[in-house]
């Protein structure tokens, strides 16, 4: 894999979140490739630990000790990948997003800008809000200032995202929790639309395969010359029923479907339609083709 071609052996690669789903996934591809990665992650009492327990680890940090560890050991950091947050779009304590999603990704920026070290951060299509600003990767004041997210997760992104301003359980990916139901042969259920617009089961997403997410974060490692904020999808919006059904068909079950109440508190803050614009990372150079979502579903579940 190219993401290590570019470090020498002494080079330490940091990986904060390192432990979750995109993140471990990031780990165990640059440790098989030979690199000497550092894992910064809450463990707590769970499994979570399962998830790095195939990769050979250079050093395990927890997050309070981060910038401690940074001050001992950074001059070998060659490149920090920075997928930690707090993701849960319901989650009603500010305080947290601005903590750890905020305080901690800007003190990091800090930190890497202050020592020329290479810093890839993982933003979030909530930022886009309720898309009616677009879904463009521009990255200028004017273009991120139009962006009006709907809950404080997105919010939280978003701070980071404008220049010069400063185990999952019930939040991991819909096709984890869903294949056990339909496996079971039991109803899966999804939110009815509360828009017109967007029949129940219609509302939009731009589905993204977590291979694909470490296919990207490798090449901008291999790749130390692009800087920028990126969209990181296939470009194309498919609806929830489209992934229900892939599920299905992955598992050789028919589907069965039952719809459900948005719960008040989520739906002043729902997204409807989300869809990246990929043109920016096109011109950049990444040329690789994207999983699509019936691909993805099959690889994905095939490897459980």
């Amino acid at each position: 894999m190219p993401a290590v071609q570019n470090f020498s052996g002494d080079d330490l690669i940091l990986v904060t979140g390192g432990a979750g789903f995109i993140g471990s996934n990031i780990v165990l591809e640059l440790t098989k490739a030979g690199g000497r990665v550092v894992v910064c992650d809450l463990f707590r009492s769970g499994e979570k630990w399962r998830n790095v327990a195939a990769a050979r680890l250079h050093d395990i940090v927890h997050p309070n000790d981060l910038l401690e560890w940074l001050a001992r050991h950074g001059d070998k950091v060659a490149a920090v990948v920075h997928m930690a947050a707090i993701s849960s779009t319901t989650e009603k304590d500010v305080d947290k997003f601005v903590a750890t999603n905020i305080r901690l990704t800007l003190d990091l920026w800090g930190w890497c800008a202050a020592n020329a070290v290479r810093l890839i951060y993982a933003s979030s299509a909530a930022t886009y809000g309720d898309g009616s600003a677009g879904f463009s990767d521009e990255q200028s004041p004017a273009a991120l200032a139009a962006l009006h997210p709907l809950n404080a997760y997105g919010w939280s992104k978003h701070v980071v995202d404008r220049p010069n301003e400063t185990h999952k359980g019930f939040m991991q990916s819909l096709v984890s929790k869903i294949s056990p139901t339909v496996k079971a042969g039991q109803t899966v259920t999804l939110f009815k639309s509360h828009d017109p617009s967007y029949p129940d089961g219609g509302q939009l997403r731009d589905f993204i395969y977590v291979k694909d997410c470490v296919a990207v974060v490798s090449w901008l490692l291999a790749h130390p010359e692009t800087s920028g904020l990126f969209n990181i999808g296939t470009g194309t919006a498919r609806t929830f029923l489209d992934l229900v059904h892939a599920v299905c068909a992955a598992v050789g079950c028919a589907p069965d479907i039952r719809f459900i109440d948005t719960p008040d508190e989520l739906r002043a803050q729902y997204q409807y339609f989300t869809c990246a614009d990929v043109t920016k990372l096109r011109r950049a150079g990444f040329d690789a083709s994207f999983y699509t979502l019936d691909d993805g579903v099959r690889d994905y579940l095939g490897q459980l």
